[in-house]
């Protein structure tokens, strides 16, 4: 209905050529639902908007759009109010044309062609492979999958993309962790590091990797331990848990020879990737690419961009390192790109993989980031810009913590301690449409206290229960129907949806109505959020309406129609769930 309103709109702003002396701006178009029923169903403020342009008084122009505006059957009046706001009125069964429209699109209806086919990358995830998907991975797969759902749904050309950082010192870590544990099952006396990966999850990938090489890798542990600094541990002074573990990876290095080190960094990356991969195809999160950076690296792209930087002049040399302009980009800093030992930092690979997916002709980049990453933000859009990027060719979804209660009791996490609870655990404890939906109910900008005891009830107070029991009601009702003798008959209710005029019938029909305006401002805004709380307010009018309404009575007519917006309910609460990644079962 608001998209039908803005199309008209759009048409008399074209016939009105001759008052702008040429063709109006149509993108300042917005249709609103009005907030006081007394001024009509919907609003728009388009003459304020573009009085300045026409040269016009707000009033003045209003009165030459509504006079512009085609013939429509939907509208009974248009009328300038205040200072030239037009109020719509629609006419008494035009909500019944949208009930229709719910019926003949099916899965189909919602959806749209805002976004015209651009092409849009969403980036999200992106762990690091260095163990088991984590309960904040989740939630950025949950928005990551759901975002990218709802800019499909809105038209536009979605990629979707898992940025592997394999590459790097975090990836050595967790191969000297693997190495070390391996050596212990070889029988080799070591002491494990604090900075290691302690958690349980490591020893089947070293299991395996002693099932497929031996002790082939075996080395005496004194050597890999010989010469590193001291460990950071009680007891022990000066020491340092970083400068320790460079140590062994080095030594391990030297060790086994490059080649057969790096053997043991691809063997643990891909042992994890896999755990990954499988815990997303789990919770119905899948993607279109995986893409590493060590293969980015080996390219050569990193050192093409920034040759690139180099030559464009937005590179500079002080104190023996390279650094990025990103201040005359709005950074409160410029970035070093490479240090003074010549080592390139994340950033110049994070510079090259953004420009990676411009040159592969993405319009829109769009990474879904957790909140200590926001530093970032900047230096990013400021390095695509010196590649001659449009600044908001790049977006950023930030996401805010999230805490995990049993009881009213927040639960402790942590990766390497391995006392972090697994976004698999999760998974098993409540399912996988609780944790989409719960993951989904906040904005991302912020955080989330995740109530595990709620997640898991079958009551009318958790979220997803009351949701997909609005599906399920309905299917309830057409057995009933079936076990009373009735038939559906689907023509009949479409013929007779003027039945449809108790105030809670006109309820569910005004929510029914803005689902397609919810998908749209979810999309364009990037707040999947939105879509839930919808979900919510649509389940709860149906309920209502079904403990105060019977809806299989002896009235066939009244009964096909009722039984007519008791499916379009289902229907569109199916779509819904299905962008969200939830299923939408038959009984509960």
């Amino acid at each position: 209905m608001k998209s039908e309103l803005e199309r008209l709109l759009k048409e008399a702003l074209r016939t009105l050529v001759h008052v702008f002396n040429e063709p109006a701006d149509e993108s300042q178009v917005v249709v609103e639902r009005a907030r006081d029923p007394a001024h009509g169903d919907f609003a728009s403020n388009i003459a304020m908007r573009l009085a300045k342009a026409a040269r016009k008084n707000p009033r003045e122009l209003a009165q030459a759009i509504v006079a512009a505006i085609p013939a429509n059957e939907l509208i009974a009046k248009a009328e300038i109010a205040g200072a030239g706001f037009i109020n719509f009125r629609l006419v008494k069964n035009a909500w019944a044309a949208e009930l229709r429209k719910v019926a003949a699109q099916g899965e189909a209806y919602g959806r749209s062609n805002v976004g015209k086919a651009r092409k849009v990358m969403v980036e999200f995830v992106s762990a690091n492979p260095t163990g088991p998907m984590h309960v904040g991975h989740g939630r950025q797969a949950a928005v990551g999958a759901t975002l990218s759902n709802l800019l499909a749904a809105t038209g536009h050309d979605v990629y979707r993309e898992y940025y592997i950082n394999d590459s790097g010192r975090q990836i050595d870590i967790l191969a000297v962790s693997v190495y070390l544990r391996y050596l212990e099952l070889c029988g080799e006396p070591v002491t494990f590091p604090s900075n290691g990966y302690k958690a349980g999850y490591i020893l089947p990938v070293v299991k395996a990797l002693h099932e497929k090489r031996g002790d082939a890798l075996r080395r005496p542990g004194a050597e890999v331990m010989r010469g590193a600094p001291p460990d950071a541990t009680p007891g022990q002074v000066g020491g340092d848990k970083d400068k320790h573990i460079d140590g062994l990876i080095e030594n391990s290095r030297k060790l086994l020879g490059a080649a057969e080190f790096d053997s043991i960094v691809l063997f643990a990356r891909d042992a994890m990737l896999a755990d990954i991969r499988n815990d997303l195809d789990e919770f119905r999160v899948h993607f279109d690419n995986w893409f590493s950076e060590r293969e980015l690296n080996r390219s050569g792209a990193v050192d093409r961009a920034i040759e690139a930087l180099r030559k464009s002049g937005h590179m500079y040399t002080r104190d023996g390192a390279e650094w990025f302009k990103s201040t005359d980009y709005g950074d409160d800093e410029d970035r070093v790109v490479i240090r003074a030992n010549g080592e390139k930092t994340y950033f110049a690979s994070d510079i090259a993989y953004h420009f990676d997916k411009r040159q592969r002709g993405h319009d829109l980049l769009i990474d879904v980031w957790g909140a200590d990453h926001h530093g970032y933000v900047t230096r990013v859009r400021g390095a695509l810009q010196a590649f001659g990027a449009p600044g908001d060719c790049f977006e950023v979804t930030l996401l805010q913590l999230v805490s995990l209660f049993r009881g009213g009791e927040k639960l402790q996490m942590g990766k390497r301690e391995g006392n972090f609870v697994t976004l698999r655990e999760l998974r098993n404890e409540v399912g996988n449409d609780a944790c989409r939906f719960f993951y989904l109910m906040r904005s991302h900008d912020q955080s989330l206290d995740f109530d595990l005891e709620l997640a898991k009830s079958r009551s009318n107070e958790n979220p997803v229960f009351y949701v997909q029991y609005a599906h399920a009601r309905v299917c309830s009702v057409m057995k009933e129907l079936a076990a009373r003798g009735y038939e559906y008959d689907a023509a009949a209710g479409a013929a007779s949806l003027a039945h449809l005029d108790t105030p809670h019938e006109q309820a569910v029909i005004t929510a029914l109505s803005k689902f397609p305006e919810t998908v749209e401002q979810a999309a364009l805004n990037r707040a999947p959020h939105a879509l839930v709380h919808y979900l919510r307010d649509l389940a709860n009018t149906l309920h209502t309406y079904y403990n105060a309404e019977k809806w299989i009575v002896e009235d066939s007519a009244l009964r096909n129609a009722r039984i007519t917006l008791a499916l379009a309910v289902q229907q569109v609460v199916r779509n819904g769930l299905a962008l969200l990644g939830v299923s939408a079962p038959e009984s509960m």
